[in-house]
């Protein structure tokens, strides 16, 4: 079975970047995503967010339940949306267009539709750089790449020891669901999900009793080895820039650059196609 989130070693342009340059692809690629709400430039961002997945490998039975649990939230945050703010695209937009009439005072218009699509489509571009930078990075080098952007280290090492822990969590969450359905609570597809959602409990209690135990267990060992006393530290798998690495984030910068100067063109982040 492919481990869960778990780093290991490919030869592809994308694992042979450092760190540090797939660390500011995220943050710059999450930053742009976030400002602009111009549709044209988020498709782009998301068709090559998806080329640099495509490129770096992936195998998808490494992301699959991590995705499902984000796409189930995304859904619930779209409904919420129009929930809480059934005329925000109106509002955005200047012009309503209605579509049908739902209930009360709910109206479906295509600004609404719209807006909500351009917020999906902010997920999506997030989470495909997400898993580029988490899976295609040693954890080692991720500590490393933190620590060059002038993040304390002990932050950069406690965000490392956590990615590098994932895998043996999700190996001891499939142990006490194995156990707990050896003793009749049945968390399986097959049962209704409020059965499966009431009965998660008995394996997420557990899970996090024994991860508390685990961090006692680190943090202890931790502290006999000094950790944290000095405030500076050298880093075995930190490695330096190369050629490749200044293309990379060189192009970054300018399409981050030419992405906002086209968002702020006409005065507004918000591409606007019913004017």
């Amino acid at each position: 079975m492919t481990d869960f989130l778990t780093y290991a070693q490919k030869d592809n342009s994308i694992y042979r970047l450092t760190g540090t340059s797939k660390l500011l692809f995220f943050l710059i690629w999450s930053l742009v995503g976030m400002i602009t709400y111009d549709t044209r430039i988020l498709f782009l961002m998301l068709v090559i967010s998806l080329i640099i997945f495509k490129i770096a490998k992936i195998d998808y039975r490494q992301i699959s339940l991590v995705f499902k649990v984000i796409m189930f939230f995304l859904f619930i945050n779209v409904i919420a949306i129009y929930l809480f703010a059934p005329n925000q695209g109106t509002l955005i937009y200047g012009t309503k267009t209605v579509i049908c009439h739902v209930v009360g005072p709910y109206y479906l218009t295509q600004e609404q539709l719209f807006y909500e699509m351009n917020i999906v489509l902010k997920y999506l571009i997030v989470i495909p750089a997400s898993f580029i930078f988490i899976i295609t990075t040693n954890p080692s080098e991720f500590a490393a790449s933190f620590n060059k952007l002038k993040v304390p280290y002990t932050v950069c090492y406690s965000v490392a020891l956590a990615l590098r822990y994932i895998p043996d969590i999700k190996q001891e969450f499939e142990e006490i669901k194995d156990a707990q359905e050896a003793r009749g609570i049945n968390i399986s597809s097959g049962a209704k999900w409020t059965e499966r959602l009431k009965n998660m409990s008995a394996i997420i209690f557990p899970l996090i009793f024994s991860s508390m135990e685990r961090i006692d267990s680190i943090s202890n060992a931790m502290e006999l080895r000094g950790f944290g006393k000095k405030n500076r530290r050298t880093w075995y798998a930190a490695r330096p820039y190369r050629r490749q690495d200044y293309y990379f984030m060189g192009s970054l910068c300018i399409f981050a650059v030419l992405a906002l100067a086209v968002t702020f063109y006409h005065g507004s982040r918000f591409y606007n196609p019913f004017h």
